[in-house]
């Protein structure tokens, strides 16, 4: 009888398949739970999909990720203080906080916080709200804006105890000076300062966009900070609060550990965006730089070999790396990522595309197929039929034609007879890999 962790994996196959679900549960299981992941929920969010997000925190329950949630509140506050005839005033960014505020915003979070736990409770998970204590702050040097905090130092203890007791900790944003005083804290600042002492996997900001949004209101799928971040900030799109944003994201992943990232995403498509490769979000990594190789040596031929045999799971011929002055080879971190473009067919040809296993769903890949993008807009590849990435290729593409045992693919190519030459070519290439039937046996032993 399959017991409701069994029903729950069953579930989460559905968005994915079984070896990514098993890949990230392995992943965020393998720290210690508090370590998880620190989730920002904003008060919209809790006013408007209240249900949706509790649901959503109790399937992660259900697996055994117990995250900890820092909430905000603004909408909520903004109404409190209109009904009680005080004037919302900011200043960069920050809510302008009166005594007068500040004690509407305390009534308001605890409100706020609790709605959320009972939310929790009625979908079988114990939370329980930590008002204050967590952040030990002083008042902002910033002129005007009030009792604003600035975080100094991170407390631990109330939320290990509540995690201890089987509650799951929801933090609100406000801390306390030395002497008592309570400060407003932002609740973004509050994450950025409660994960870099945390060091979590994950730190999630639950949004109503689902995502950061290009310049056509699109969620970006990913972003390899050390490939992008100069690019978007760059963008004309890219200013006020995104800009803000990737600049906070930026220096909160680069106070933590490599492997750690940031998505943004929506309570629906919570376990889509942490479980699937493909995402349902904006997944946001510190990254890796996209290379170029310039030469072919024993130890990188021997490296490249490695990364390509393991993602393909089979042999590549002996001479596949013989020299051939029109093959670009690109490597994205070390050796993490590896693509292989040749250029002396009728357009760019994408002839290997491989990501280890290790790197699939933190965005390297991504970031290397947007490298690509920017240097070939037009190429044409191949893959299997029976390749399980082809649905990625499939969003990836502007067209594609089945011949036999390959499916081949196209992208920015308009010109039909150029077109129908490239499919060509790709159906009539020699195959890279060695033949099952072709591999001899080898004796017990032989190097």
């Amino acid at each position: 009888m399959k017991t409701s962790h069994d029903l729950i994996i069953t579930l989460l196959s559905s968005l994915g398949t079984r070896r990514e679900i098993n890949q990230y549960l392995s992943a965020f299981t393998s720290v210690e739970s508090a370590r998880f992941a620190v989730v920002k929920v904003g008060g919209g969010i809790i006013e408007e999909q209240l249900d949706e997000l509790a649901s959503s925190i109790a399937f992660l329950h259900a697996v055994g990720l117990r995250p900890i949630i820092v909430h905000g509140g603004g909408p909520q506050l903004t109404r409190e203080l209109e009904s009680q005839g005080i004037e919302s005033k900011w200043i960069d960014g920050l809510r302008v906080t009166t005594p007068e505020v500040l004690s509407a915003a305390r009534k308001v979070f605890l409100r706020t916080a609790t709605a959320l736990a009972d939310a929790l409770d009625q979908h079988g998970v114990k939370a329980r709200p930590i008002p204050s204590g967590v952040f030990e702050a002083t008042l902002s040097d910033m002129p005007n804006v009030g009792l604003v905090g600035e975080v100094e130092a991170v407390h631990l203890e109330s939320v290990q105890a509540t995690s201890r007791s089987g509650y799951l900790p929801i933090i609100s944003p406000l801390g306390e000076t030395a002497n008592g005083q309570i400060l407003n804290i932002n609740a973004d600042v509050a994450v950025k300062e409660l994960a870099r002492t945390l060091q979590p996997r994950k730190v999630v900001f639950l949004t109503k966009t689902g995502g950061l949004l290009d310049a056509a209101n699109q969620v970006i799928p990913a972003i390899n900070l050390a490939e992008d971040f100069d690019r978007l900030m760059a963008q004309d799109w890219v200013h006020g609060g995104m800009a803000l944003k990737l600049r906070e994201i930026s220096d909160l992943l680069h106070h933590l550990d490599e492997h750690s990232t940031v998505s943004i995403t929506s309570p629906r498509h919570l376990a889509e965006e942490l479980f699937t490769h493909r995402g349902n979000g904006t997944l946001v990594r510190r990254g890796a730089h996209v290379r170029q190789l310039e030469a072919i040596d024993p130890t990188n031929e021997s490296r490249l070999r490695a990364v390509l045999e393991q993602a393909f799971a089979r042999t590549l011929r002996p001479e596949y790396f013989t020299y051939n002055a029109n093959r670009r080879i690109y490597v994205a971190g070390d050796y993490t990522a590896v693509a292989i473009m040749n250029e002396d067919a009728p357009a760019p040809y994408l002839d290997k595309f491989a990501v280890t296993a290790e790197a699939q769903g933190a965005g390297i890949g991504a970031a290397l197929w947007n490298h690509l993008l920017d240097e070939y807009p037009a190429m044409f590849w191949r893959s299997r039929k029976n390749n399980p990435i082809n649905t990625w290729y499939f969003q990836r593409a502007d067209g594609c034609l089945r011949d036999g045992q390959w499916v081949i693919f196209w992208r920015g190519l308009t010109n039909r007879n150029l077109i129908e030459a490239c499919i060509d070519h790709a159906a009539h290439l020699e195959p890279s890999f060695v033949d099952s039937h072709e591999l001899k046996p080898q004796p017990v032993g032989a190097g």
